[in-house]
C-alpha cells in the first residue's frame, strides 16, 4: 500500500485500496450504527467543505470535547486534517476554568461538544473566550447548533478542489494538533504534534501490533482526546481493522459481548479493577471449585513466556485455559487475544496472569510529547519480557542520562509546547527530549521504568525512596484500592491509602465483622486498620529497610479523576492530595 505522510492519507488509502464495511460503529438509541471507509471520507469531506464556507482556514484552531469516544469525533478529525485546521481536542472532565484557559491560549475559533453536560461547562466560560465564534453539539440540545446538518451538503466541484488544494499544501512536518496535557501540577501545557510525528509512531506501532490485515475488530474506551487511543484509531483505520466505540466505562462488558473484539487498550487501573472483581468472584466459590479456581490464578501469577516454565506447566496452563480461564475469556467477549496497556506502570502479576489467559497484555511507554510510543511488548518473536516495556520501535533512540533520566530522540518527538519556548528548551536539549522517568536498558534492549524523577524523593536519612515501585508492589494487595507513598525530607516513608471497599465488605462478612454504613468511616475501625496494615507489612518485606512503610492513613474519600484527585489518565496528582490531606500527613510525622 502507498505510505502515509498526513493524517487524513489513512482514510485515503483505504478508501482508494482496502475499503471496507463497518469501519466505524458506534452505538445510538440501542443499536450499533455502522458507517464503512467510504462513508467516513465523503462525510469528512462534507464537513471539511462546510469549514471551508464557514471561513475556517489551515492553521485555525478547533477544539473537540466528547465525554465518549463516537463517530462524530473520528469525522471532525479527519475534516480538520485535510484543511490543514489544528484539532485541539480537550479533556471532558477538566473544570470550566480549565476549559478557559486552553481555549484561550490556543485561540479556539470552533468548538465542538459531545453533550449537555460538556456544553453547560462551556457556556459558564463562553463570554471569557473572545475567539471563540460558535459551539456545535454532537448531541442534538436546545439552544445549541447541532452538528448533523453540518454533514449534509455535498460539496461543489469548486469546493472539492479546494479541499485537493488544501491537502496538496499540507506538508508532513506541518502541526497537527495541539494536546493539552492533564498535568499533576501547574498550568496544562500545549504539546504540538506534526503529521510525521503522529504517522511515524502508526507505521512503527503498526509492526508490534499482532492483528491480521482486515481481520480483527477493536473495542475503543480510552478517550481520543489522549494521544495514545488516538494513534491507536490511526493504525486500526490503516490496518483495516473495524473500531467499535464503547458506550461508556460502565457498558464495557455489555459491549465486549456484543462486539467480541480480539483487541482493546487499557491503562494499568482498569486492569487493576477488572483483576479485584475476577479474584472477588473467586472468593465466593466453595468446594472443589474454589480450589480449582485457586490453583489456576496461581499458576497464571508464575506464568513465564516462551515456555520457560517447562513442559509440565505448559500442561498444567493448557488445562486451566480450558477449566477456569475460559470462563475469563468469555466474559470479556470470547474472541479476545490483546490488551495494549499503556498510561502508567503495570503491576506484572496484572500482565501474567491475563497474558496466561490467553489475553496477552502488551504493556508500552511513551508520553504525549513522543506521540506517544517509545517501546512496546510483542508475544511474537520473543519481544516480550513481563516487567519491562518492550523493546524501542524502529526510528526511535533511547539514552539513558548519568542521572538515569531516560532520553529519546526520533521522528516522534513533539515540535514543542505551544507558546512557551522556555519550557520546551527544557526538555529539548541537543535533539533529545527529557521525559522526566527514569529507567534502565537491559542487555536484550528490554526497557524497564523504574520510577518519575519527579516522584522520587530523599527520606531526612538521605536514602532515595522510588515512591512508584513501592505503590505499584502494595496495590498488589486486594484491599488497597490507591496508595501514596510519602515521607519527603521525612524520617521514614508513610502512605496514604483508599480502601477498595468491594474487599473490605466481602473480608468483613466472613470475620462477621459489622461495618458502618458511611464507607467513609471503614479506615476508622481498628480491625480494618490492623488488616491494612498487615497487608502492608507483608509486602514490606520485599523492600530494603529504609524502603519498608512504617505508617499508613486510611482515606474516607475516593480519588477519582472527577474529584480532582487522578489524572485522567488515572496517575495521581501528588501536589494536590498531599494538600488535601496535609493534616493527615502531619499526625504521622508530627508526635
Amino acid at each position: 500500500m502507498r505510505m502515509p505522510t498526513r493524517l487524513f492519507d489513512f482514510i485515503d488509502i483505504m478508501v482508494q485500496e482496502c475499503p471496507i464495511d463497518n469501519a466505524v460503529n458506534s452505538k445510538t438509541t440501542g443499536s450499533w450504527v455502522s458507517l464503512s471507509t467510504d462513508e467516513v471520507k465523503a462525510l469528512g469531506d462534507n464537513l471539511s467543505a462546510k469549514l471551508l464556507s464557514m471561513g475556517v482556514a489551515a492553521g485555525d484552531k478547533i477544539a473537540i470535547i466528547a465525554t465518549t469516544n463516537r463517530t462524530e469525533w473520528v469525522l471532525t478529525d479527519f475534516a480538520l486534517s485535510q484543511i490543514g485546521a489544528i484539532n485541539v481536542p480537550i479533556y471532558p472532565t477538566i473544570s470550566s476554568q480549565d476549559y478557559a484557559y486552553i481555549l484561550n491560549h490556543a485561540e479556539v475559533k470552533l468548538c465542538f461538544v459531545s453533550d449537555v453536560e460538556v456544553l453547560d461547562k462551556i457556556r459558564v466560560i463562553e463570554k471569557d473566550c473572545p475567539t471563540l465564534e460558535a459551539v456545535f453539539s454532537f448531541d442534538q440540545i436546545d439552544g445549541c447548533a447541532h452538528f448533523e446538518p453540518l454533514l449534509e451538503s455535498r460539496p461543489t466541484d469548486e469546493e472539492k478542489t479546494k479541499i485537493e488544494e488544501s491537502k496538496a499544501a499540507i506538508k508532513p512536518e506541518d502541526l497537527a494538533t495541539i494536546i493539552y496535557t492533564s498535568g499533576t501540577t501547574g498550568k496544562p501545557k500545549g504539546v504540538m504534534l506534526s503529521h510525521n510525528n503522529i504517522v511515524s509512531n502508526v507505521i512503527a506501532s503498526q509492526k508490534r501490533l499482532p492483528l491480521g490485515f482486515q481481520k480483527a475488530k477493536a473495542l475503543s474506551f480510552l478517550p481520543l482526546c489522549h494521544i495514545y487511543e488516538r494513534m491507536l484509531l490511526y493504525l486500526y483505520v490503516y490496518s483495516g481493522t473495524k473500531i467499535y466505540f464503547a458506550q461508556s466505562l460502565e457498558t464495557i462488558s455489555e459491549n465486549l459481548n456484543e462486539v467480541k473484539p480480539d483487541i482493546m487498550t487499557a491503562v494499568p487501573r482498569l486492569l487493576e479493577k477488572l483483576y479485584d472483581k475476577i479474584i472477588a468472584k473467586g472468593a465466593q466459590l466453595r468446594g472443589v471449585k474454589k480450589k480449582l479456581f485457586d490453583w489456576a490464578v496461581n499458576l497464571g501469577l508464575r506464568y513465564e513466556p516462551y515456555g520457560k516454565n517447562g513442559l509440565f506447566y505448559e500442561l498444567q496452563l493448557k488445562l486451566a485455559r480450558k477449566l477456569i480461564f475460559s470462563k475469563w475469556r468469555e466474559a470479556m467477549g470470547g474472541k479476545l487475544t490483546t490488551i495494549a496497556s499503556g498510561s502508567a506502570a503495570l503491576q506484572p502479576r496484572l500482565a501474567r496472569v491475563f497474558t496466561a489467559a490467553g489475553m496477552t497484555v502488551a504493556e508500552g511507554y511513551g508520553l504525549t510529547e513522543t506521540s506517544p510510543v517509545v517501546s512496546v511488548n510483542d508475544i511474537r518473536n520473543h519481544k516480550m519480557r513481563i516487567g519491562s516495556v518492550g523493546q524501542l520501535l524502529d526510528g526511535v533512540e533511547v539514552k539513558i542520562a548519568d542521572d538515569g533520566e531516560i532520553l529519546c530522540k526520533g521522528p516522534n518527538i513533539m515540535m514543542g509546547y505551544y507558546k512557551d519556548e522556555k519550557k520546551t528548551n527544557e526538555v529539548l536539549k541537543n535533539g533529545y527530549f527529557h521525559t522526566g522517568d527514569i529507567g534502565h536498558i537491559d542487555a536484550d534492549g528490554f526497557l524497564k521504568i523504574t520510577d518519575r524523577k519527579k516522584a522520587m524523593f530523599k527520606t531526612s536519612g538521605g536514602k532515595y525512596i522510588a515512591p512508584q515501585v513501592i505503590e505499584n508492589a502494595m496495590k498488589q494487595s486486594i484491599f488497597i484500592d490507591q496508595i501514596m507513598v510519602i515521607g519527603e525530607n521525612q524520617k521514614f516513608p508513610a502512605a496514604l491509602i483508599q480502601l477498595n471497599f468491594e474487599a473490605i465488605e466481602a473480608w468483613a462478612e466472613k470475620q462477621q465483622l459489622e461495618l458502618p454504613k458511611d464507607e467513609a468511616l471503614w479506615g476508622d475501625n481498628n480491625q480494618v486498620f490492623t488488616k491494612i496494615f498487615e497487608e502492608v507489612d507483608q509486602i514490606n518485606e520485599r523492600f530494603g529497610q529504609w524502603e519498608k512503610i512504617k505508617e499508613i492513613r486510611i482515606t474516607p474519600d475516593v480519588w477519582s479523576v472527577d474529584g480532582g484527585q487522578l489524572t485522567p489518565t488515572m496517575k495521581l496528582k501528588r501536589k494536590v492530595l498531599k494538600e488535601k490531606y496535609d493534616a493527615l500527613i502531619n499526625s504521622i510525622y508530627i508526635a
